[in-house]
């Protein structure tokens, strides 16, 4: 069965709007209590490396700068290798309990192999009357801190460039949902939402179905890829993708929900995910890379965008 609709979100709210969610603690994994990550000695390895992962930000920057495109999400991995049995069961109540407000997922991919993740980003829902879509783009890493977390989100908000790189996504989502909605509203500027790890710029849009036979999925479809997983134009950005990216992204920046025989469904973005085989994790994290993005600051994010499941398995970078 199809879960509950989910209320809206809450929580903190900052000058300006801005809003981040309070926790669910009525979700039933979050309530379960997970037992803490085994001890392993996971052995890490990053594809590409770091260093030669900001070559390819600067290069892409480089082009971007020379009027070839205007944005591409760049990705990497991590493959972990475990000297114990994975305990998925064990992993995905860690990531609902992380993230309580995301979308918490494990599905079969193929014989062995399991897709799960903490998404914190819905492609689109359809409930009766009612498209929702809620794009991010636009990020920084949260701080243990809580003065400099709060400064951090702060700057977010202010960011030109990260503004520039969250308008862009916002506009493709806009012009793919116009022609499925005989209403269509999107706030005028984003708001915040966070996760464990990260602060998100985030808006959500809202529009009435123009045909009552327009499914969730349909509307999915129109907007998947978003240059929040992708990049723009389109074409252009993916050939820069298999370009730079040294492997197959599988089914990371996908799409996975579900969907009722009335057309109601609810489809997120397949991001801080991980594929599950035998004793191996290949996580995957991407950032997205504008004409005045640093090399440097993308990796780190990346970094921090795969704290999500290195915390959840007891490893580090």
């Amino acid at each position: 069965a199809p879960p509950s609709p989910r209320p809206p979100r809450g929580g903190v709210v900052f000058p300006g709007g801005a809003r981040c969610p309070p926790p669910r603690p009525t979700d039933p994994l979050v309530a379960l209590e997970p037992a803490a990550a085994a001890p392993a000695d996971w052995e890490v390895a990053a594809v590409p490396e770091p260093e030669v992962y900001a070559k390819g930000v600067a290069a892409a920057v480089e082009r971007m700068r020379r009027g070839e495109f205007d944005k591409v999400v760049l990705a990497r991995s991590l493959e972990l290798l475990s000297p114990e049995p994975l305990d998925l069961p064990s992993m995905l109540q860690r990531l609902a309990r992380r993230d309580p407000d995301g979308y918490t997922f494990a599905l079969p991919t193929a014989p062995g192999r399991t897709l799960l993740g903490a998404s914190p980003e819905l492609l689109v829902s359809r409930r009766g009357n009612r498209f929702t879509a809620n794009p991010l783009a636009g990020s920084t890493p949260r701080s243990a801190d809580l003065a400099e977390d709060v400064l951090r989100a702060a700057t977010l908000l202010r960011s030109e460039k990260d503004l520039h790189e969250h308008g862009v996504v916002v506009d493709a989502v806009r012009r793919a949902m116009a022609p499925y909605c005989s209403e269509l509203h999107v706030p005028e500027r984003p708001t915040l939402v966070r996760t464990a790890t990260m602060w998100h710029l985030s808006t959500t849009v809202t529009g009435v179905p123009a045909d009552p036979d327009a499914s969730a999925l349909d509307v999915a479809c129109a907007l998947h890829p978003t240059p929040a997983v992708c990049g723009t134009p389109t074409g252009i950005a993916r050939r820069v993708i298999r370009q730079t990216e040294p492997f197959d992204r599988g089914f990371f920046t996908g799409m996975v929900g579900w969907q009722d025989a009335s057309g109601d469904g609810e489809w997120v973005v397949t991001i801080r995910c991980a594929e599950a085989e035998g004793r191996r994790l290949r996580l995957f994290a991407g950032a997205g890379v504008v004409g005045t993005s640093d090399p440097e600051a993308e990796t780190a994010e990346t970094a921090a965008k795969f704290r999500t499941f290195l915390d959840a398995v007891g490893a580090e970078l």
